[in-house]
């Protein structure tokens, strides 16, 4: 071979004798074959074959496999964000004259999503109260799936999971959960009958605020088809150096955890006695669902919310910050705070009101304590003077 070819055509060497702990990045858009004959008939691999780089390498098939270990599953597709993740189980499973019902405490993207994108499409969806207690009035032969969120987004109820799903089967109707707060280590969806159990990576188990990437996990081999065949015609594919980041995140997610729940929790008992306002922990007994909680729930993780009674010096008071930092997302190793405002479809008692998300990280808990000192005082000296 001359030197065009050399440089080229990588040569074989042996790796008898190479163990390493790490996993190996494979990147690739190419996938070749060892003869005419494979190539002819790569249609007829099943999905955990590898056709083309877009559909993944060893790298993605081995977080793909720890996830589905971690989620009791058969099956885990990865998609670029969380999102994704909810946007390709709504698209794969619904079809016009379909209706989706959504807790009134998700994520908001999710209705925006079915407002901006599915309805133009002739997919409906309806809002049900987090607590379920209008959800079987809302059901007709259109719905096909109902979505949930343990616990919701930033004021943190806690739905009936199991309760749910058994209505969902009676009626033979799909379910789906964003378990991105609790992630499999504390709350595992598919052993309650859930089929999607989704999650954002980029939370907990990338752990380090420097990638995205969302996973659905499922025990129907056919579910798994759809999905998969929803993100290769959308041309979905997660790069093998983000995957790489979630190897790494994933192997100190159970230390990470542990730290972090245990820290909120203290942190939201001592802000609940202090008085600073509504403090929203799954923990707390005052949390709304919080008996379910303790039913299913193994243990709590990072975050928590509070509702505000005052907030006109939120602005001085968040800008005093020296430890935490202002930002949402969460599950990372840097501790932050979000300052939200929700209206819920439903009539809801914190509708309106400021509500403070806090995402607790790996800093030591006595400067966490000393910024959440510093933090209220400036809200308090507001009130006195008020």
């Amino acid at each position: 071979m001359r030197d065009a070819t050399l440089c080229t055509i990588h040569p074989t060497i042996s790796e008898e004798g190479y163990t390493a702990l790490t996993v190996p990045t494979h990147r690739a858009s190419t996938i070749v074959f060892p003869d005419a004959a494979a190539y002819a008939t790569r249609g007829q691999r099943d999905l955990d074959g590898f056709s083309y780089g877009l559909h993944g390498t060893p790298t993605n098939r081995v977080l793909e496999a720890q996830l589905t270990a971690l989620e009791g599953g058969r099956h885990t597709v990865l998609v670029p964000s969380g999102q994704t993740a909810i946007a390709v189980i709504f698209l794969a499973m619904l079809k016009p004259g379909d209706t989706v019902l959504i807790p009134d405490s998700a994520y908001p993207p999710v209705t925006g999503f079915c407002r901006n994108f599915l309805a133009p499409l002739g997919i409906g969806h309806r809002v049900y109260r987090p607590d379920a207690s209008d959800l079987e009035a809302q059901i007709d032969s259109s719905v096909k799936l109902i979505w949930m969120e343990a616990p919701g987004s930033t004021t943190m109820e806690v739905q009936d999971v199991p309760a749910i799903v058994a209505l969902a089967k009676r009626h033979g109707i799909l379910t789906g959960i964003d378990n991105t707060w609790a992630t499999p280590l504390l709350f595992k969806p598919l052993a309650h009958g859930v089929d999607f159990s989704m999650q954002a990576l980029t939370k907990y188990v990338g752990g380090h605020s420097d990638l995205l990437m969302g996973s659905v996990s499922v025990n129907d081999s056919e579910l798994r088809r759809r999905l998969r065949d929803q993100m290769r015609m959308l041309g979905l594919g997660v790069p093998p150096d983000a995957v790489s980041l979630a190897l790494r995140g994933i192997e100190t997610m159970a230390v990470r955890m542990a730290h972090q729940g245990r820290v909120a929790l203290e942190l939201a008992r001592e802000l609940a006695d202090r008085g600073v306002g509504e403090v929203l922990h799954p923990a707390l007994p005052s949390c709304p669902g919080h008996e379910i909680f303790k039913r299913d729930f193994a243990g709590a993780s990072g975050v928590f919310s509070i509702v505000l009674p005052e907030a006109a010096r939120l602005n001085p008071a968040l800008d005093a910050l020296r430890v935490f930092a202002i930002g949402a997302s969460w599950g990372g190793t840097r501790s932050l705070m979000a300052p939200m405002t929700i209206t819920r479809e439903n009539a809801h008692p914190r509708n309106d009101k400021t509500i403070l998300r806090l995402q607790i990280g790996l800093e030591d808990p006595a400067d966490l304590r000393a910024d959440l000192e510093a933090f209220f005082d400036i809200l308090t000296t507001e009130q006195a003077d008020a």
